[in-house]
């Protein structure tokens, strides 16, 4: 459970984490606090927008429809990959849904079937809406779920949630949340999936991309800082070699270590 970000906060997050942003119109202040609480915030929705074309969707996620107005959400996730931020605070994008997994998303832990609508997730979820027609037959393109995942990692990172790197639990489906609901679904996406690539993100420094790291043996005399400065370039990046080997203490290398080394 946790204060929303700032945009401006939202906005370099997700930057910071690799994830490529188009900023539409007034997104900042664009929203429907008016109609009820936004915060405290407990985790990520990924949905499914079941319209064509990034710009159709980015306006409808926009603009909204009759009965339901908008922002739908905080970002659009078009299939190259782009976020399109259409607004920040509450947006109608989550609806009521399952108050046992709003408690398993807070604490953390596996999530049980959403088989009620009682509890609003549009004050506790960050929303993103990802252009596919939701029919199941509509692919998801690689480059949209890594920006899916990336993300997602940007706000657990941001608010350390998840912060062990297992699991992911913070990150969950519309259809996880509310009964009824399908999305996200088709080709080429899964929520397990994708948590478990977040999980994975979460273990490095957030410029980290996949198949970017080397691993190097520990000689003796060796250091952290000697190590980031002869093979990184910068002795202070020593912290991303601990981080990204979970080293409980940075001085306690040894000679024949196999170390895992960032890109550098």
């Amino acid at each position: 459970m946790a204060t929303p970000l700032t945009a401006a906060t939202f906005l370099s997050k997700l930057r910071a984490e690799g994830v490529k942003v188009q900023e539409h119109g007034d997104w900042r202040t664009h929203n429907r606090n008016s109609k009820g609480a936004w915060g405290p915030v407990n985790g990520v929705m990924i949905h499914h927008t079941v319209t064509k074309g990034t710009e159709a969707s980015v306006n409808i996620c926009t603009d909204g429809y009759a009965g339901l107005p908008g922002p739908l959400c905080h970002g659009v996730i078009d299939k190259a990959g782009v976020v399109h931020l259409v607004g920040y605070g509450r947006t109608n994008h989550a609806g009521l849904g399952d108050d046992d997994v709003l408690a398993a998303v807070r604490d953390e832990k596996a999530l049980p079937a959403a088989n009620e609508a009682n509890t609003d997730g549009n004050a506790r979820f960050y929303g993103f809406e990802c252009v596919n027609m939701g029919d199941g037959q509509d692919p998801w393109p690689a480059a949209q779920v890594e920006a899916i995942v990336r993300a997602s990692a940007a706000l657990l990172r941001a608010h350390d949630w998840n912060a062990d790197g297992e699991g992911a639990i913070s990150v969950i489906g519309h259809k996880e949340w509310q009964p009824g609901k399908v999305d996200p679904r088709g080709p080429g996406i899964s929520m397990a999936d994708v948590r478990k690539r977040v999980a994975e993100r979460l273990k490095h420094e957030a410029s980290w991309s996949p198949g970017t790291t080397v691993t190097y043996t520990v000689a003796k005399g060796d250091t952290l800082w000697s190590i980031a400065a002869s093979k990184l370039g910068d002795g202070n990046r020593w912290r991303e070699i601990a981080v990204l080997n979970k080293l409980a203490d940075a001085d306690a290398i040894t000679p024949g270590q196999k170390l895992k080394l960032p890109k550098k």
